[in-house]
């Protein structure tokens, strides 16, 4: 009885040795936990180009109003209204009556003047040959030829009546000065129109190519002036491009070109006005339409940006990104954010470049984590890379 107690007192303790031993086994044989797999962006110094969105109204390239060039009764309509006129197409018909007959009266006048033109020439000529034989005075011969000199001038006046009278039943047809669509018809069949009306007949829009006219401040124009001037932007090749953004937001589907910057500031706003020209084929761009305009006005060199998804922002609203330093450990890090390009921030202070600032992966790190870091592909579906980098991780533990 008394060798059976030191026995089960030998033989617990070797069990509770053992159990342990086991169990440091166990502890020495966990893995450590991997590094977290993160996306970065490298930063790199670019010419950033400058492009400023400006306020602006469509107008037509083109605009006349059509108007009687003689006096009349309107007896048809010919166009259609809201469609597109050709140069030249006839829109309106004055009662052409009045103008036929004056145009018989020239031409019987126009004869009248070369028959009194053959009698002048034919005394003319018998004046002569008498002149020759000495049998008629001098003042008959002068005379004959002064009233031949008449009557080609009577000529020449009968055919400026006749052109005069053509024209005038030429205009009878009132046609379109341009190009373009055609408003609403401003009067109808029956009206009498005149020359010296102050009411015009319908109005024409020459509607492709079309021009926006935008405005931009003074001093916003002033300061990359002088900026271009120091050195601290550069001329773009794509200045005169300019783009519509349209007023729901959708920009249009077509690029324009930057025609000219009026020359003189409106003393009113204090605005400088600048026109661009927009093909417009499909009439997609109706005059009076609010548009936005973004036009590029110079690069600037050496711009640092990074994806807006990269910035994060504190309580006080600090900007901060993370950057894996040299060693593969996160640092936080404050910067200051410039303009918007795209899907990008600008960063005027704070990175430079060549740094790696994280994307995507924010969720299992912090300052001073030790990082996988893998190069950000902005066509991936979020967590892609990372997912994968873990499960190599995993893999590469599992056979260890």
């Amino acid at each position: 009885m008394h060798m059976t107690r030191p026995i089960l007192a030998a033989s617990l303790a070797t069990v509770l040795f053992l159990a342990g031993c086991q169990k440091n086994e166990e502890q020495a044989a966990a893995p450590a936990f991997p590094p977290a797999a993160v996306a970065v962006f490298t930063t790199a110094a670019e010419p950033l180009p400058i492009t400023n969105e400006l306020p602006g109204r469509i107008t037509p390239t083109r605009i006349a109003e059509v108007r009687p060039r003689v006096s009349g009764i309107v007896v048809e309509r010919v166009f259609e209204q809201g469609t597109m006129v050709k140069e030249g197409d006839v829109l309106y018909r004055i009662d052409p009556a009045p103008f036929q007959v004056k145009v018989d009266s020239a031409a019987a006048t126009l004869k009248r003047a070369l028959a009194v033109r053959d009698q002048a020439k034919q005394t003319a000529d018998r004046q002569s040959r008498l002149k020759e034989a000495q049998v008629t005075a001098v003042q008959q011969y002068d005379d004959a030829i002064a009233t031949l000199a008449q009557a080609e001038a009577d000529i020449g006046i009968a055919e400026a009546g006749l052109a005069e009278a053509k024209l005038n039943l030429q205009y009878a047809d009132v046609t379109a000065p341009i190009s373009g669509r055609i408003g609403r018809a401003l009067i109808t069949e029956g009206a009498l129109v005149s020359t010296t009306g102050s009411e015009n007949l319908a109005t024409i829009q020459q509607l492709n190519p079309i021009y926006a006219d935008f405005t931009q401040s003074a001093t916003d124009l002033i300061r990359l002036r002088k900026a271009l001037q120091d050195g601290q932007l550069i001329s773009g090749k794509n200045e005169a491009e300019v783009q519509l953004i349209l007023d729901d937001g959708t920009p249009y589907g077509l690029k324009g070109r930057l025609l000219f910057s009026e020359a003189a500031v409106d003393a009113t706003t204090g605005q400088v006005t600048l026109r661009g020209e927009f093909p417009n084929p499909n009439n997609d761009l109706l005059p009076g339409m609010y548009v936005r305009v973004q036009i590029q006005q110079g690069l600037e060199k050496d711009a640092i940006t990074v994806p807006q998804q990269a910035v994060q922002r504190n309580n006080a609203g600090q900007s901060q990104v993370y950057v894996v330093t040299a060693d593969k450990k996160v640092e936080f890090r404050n910067v200051t954010l410039g303009r918007t390009v795209g899907e990008r921030w600008q960063v005027t202070a704070g990175l430079k470049a060549g740094e790696k600032v994280i994307v995507e992966g924010f969720q299992k790190i912090g300052p001073g984590a030790p990082v996988e870091p893998t190069d950000w592909k902005p066509g991936a579906k979020p967590g892609t890379e990372q997912q994968s980098a873990a499960a190599g991780d995993k893999s590469a533990t599992a056979v260890k």
